[in-house]
């Protein structure tokens, strides 16, 4: 195991942090005492008076007017509150005993010219402190307040006029508290509640939120599929069929991925002309007297069982491989039956109106003799062999006497193309699970199309198992072996599923696989 991972790292101190902040939470909460605290701020502080040195002039009426030296007249709302976790009594303020007050208020370069005093929602009770002799009093520029008692939440507030300075000018609340401190309080915005957590509470809950996050991230993006179980070293060709190399590209992709030091490369050119040069190698190296006699570093798929005649091949069967019918998208049709596409094939129908179609002429795309697909096809499809080429270039006839066009290409990307290309073209490809090819259709035949999920019960016939071939039975450390058992597991099995096959392995292919 793999301990300096990236998400064992963030797992790790995530589990620490969270330790260290169960931990630090008990031991502030048995050895910490709670602190009693009385906050403060300026909620209001604006001009009043006609000085346009104050920032801007006023317009003053009643009182405000009436009352002489107000041109640099000020009102400043300040709030008083106990914002800490415990009361406080009249005997927490520390000071002088003779003294009543227990805090001053300061407006440095103000003086005070009136006060007004009010209290937070049902603590009426707070108004009897103050009162000259339990200790309020004004001084020039100072307010001594008495030693009102705060239950934790409570508050009052100052409303003070004053002259002499301009807005903006220091506010200072100064006194003692017996364990505790007297401070200005900047977590609240006016008349609301202080923070329900502290900061410490918001930067821990923040750290454990990053680190959680950033180990989910961990785990979604990394790839957790397994290497292929007994990887081997080396160089291996695959060639052979061309309807399963799409699905043998991006496996053998994968396992080179998997596999550090893996190299297998897709080479196909037909079921037919594989299992040829499978047999001729393997006698070469036969004859050479090389160390590796007799098992070439080479794999050949077939659609279908290969040609008789080479009894030092060894047959795999790998999957079940779809097929369908496509055809241009000028003609419409959906679905033919399987009498329909004989006739097609024998030339009988050499008009697509003949089936309910527009008025064009059938024109066969097919593959070369070396194809598996086209093997398939007449095996299981027709019954019998496709008729002789007609046309090189599948748009004019080259006999004269032939019923249909019928043209021959190397490869099914060939086939596809072609048949989207030219108006009236059908032809034959591996269905290529979820893509549908540019100018053209596939058709169904009887009814059925072909599914990997519903092959099973259903009596779709062009389908055919695909086998893979080695020269005799190669060794079992070797990258052929490893290859092909990589095929039937975990990730290769999905691979297949992905581009349209039944692997032989799941159940349903297995059943498949085994009957025919």
């Amino acid at each position: 195991m793999e301990w300096l991972s990236a998400e064992n790292v963030v797992a790790v101190a995530t589990a620490v942090l969270g330790v260290l902040a169960s931990i630090g939470v008990l031991w502030y909460e048995r050895r910490v005492p709670r602190r009693k605290r009385i906050g403060y701020r300026v909620q209001m502080d604006t001009p009043i008076g006609s000085d346009a040195g104050q920032g801007r002039a006023n317009v003053r009426l009643g009182l405000f007017d009436e009352t002489p030296d107000m041109s640099d007249a000020t009102l400043v709302l300040l709030r008083v509150e106990n914002d800490g976790s415990q009361s406080i009594a009249r005997g927490d303020y520390t000071g002088p005993d003779e003294q009543l007050h227990g805090l001053v208020v300061e407006f440095t370069e103000r003086r005070v010219r009136g006060i007004a005093v009010t209290h937070s929602p049902g603590a009426d009770h707070l108004m009897d402190h103050f009162t000259p002799s339990a200790g309020l009093r004004e001084s020039g520029s100072l307010i001594r307040l008495p030693r009102v008692p705060l239950n934790r939440g409570e508050h009052f507030k100052l409303l003070v006029l004053l002259t002499g300075s301009r807005v903006g000018s220091p506010i200072r609340v100064t006194g003692g508290i017996r364990d505790g401190e007297v401070t200005p309080n900047k977590a609240a915005r006016p008349d609301e509640k202080p923070p329900m957590f502290g900061r410490a509470a918001r930067f821990i809950t923040v750290a454990l939120t990053v680190c959680v996050v950033t180990l989910a991230a961990i785990i979604l993006v990394r790839d957790d599929t397994p290497p292929p179980i007994g990887c081997a070293r080396g160089e291996l060709t695959v060639t052979g069929s061309t309807a399963f190399a799409p699905a043998l590209r991006e496996l053998a992709a994968k396992y080179g991925e998997a596999c550090e030091g893996a190299t297998v490369t897709v080479d196909a050119h037909g079921s037919t002309a594989g299992i040829r040069e499978l047999a001729e190698r393997g006698a070469a190296d036969g004859k050479s007297g090389s160390a590796k006699a007799g098992s070439p570093a080479l794999v050949a798929f077939s659609d279908g069982p290969g040609p008789s005649g080479f009894p030092q091949l060894r047959e795999n069967r790998v999957a079940v491989s779809l097929f369908r019918l496509v055809v241009n998208d000028r003609v419409p049709l959906k679905n033919l039956t399987g009498d329909d596409i004989r006739r097609i094939y024998r030339g009988d129908i050499h008009d697509w109106r003949q089936l309910g179609g527009p008025d064009l002429p059938v024109l066969l795309v097919s593959r070369d003799a070396n194809s598996g697909t086209r093997e398939v096809f007449q095996r299981r499809v027709l019954g019998r062999n496709e008729p002789a080429q007609s046309s090189r270039d599948c748009t004019t006839k080259d006999d004269p006497r032939a019923p249909v066009i019928r043209c021959e290409l190397d490869s099914t990307e060939q086939v596809l193309a072609t048949v989207g290309r030219l108006p009236g073209a059908i032809g034959y490809s591996e269905l290529r699970s979820g893509t549908k090819p540019a100018g053209a259709h596939p058709v169904a035949i009887d009814g059925d199309t072909p599914s990997a999920d519903t092959i099973a019960a259903s009596g779709y016939p062009y389908r055919e198992i695909e086998y893979a071939y080695t020269y005799g039975s190669p060794p079992a450390d070797s990258l052929a072996s490893s290859f092909l058992a990589y095929l039937s597991r975990g990730s290769g099995q999905d691979v297949i599923r992905t581009h349209g096959h039944l692997p032989c392995a799941t159940p349903q292919g297995l059943r498949i696989c085994g009957e025919e």
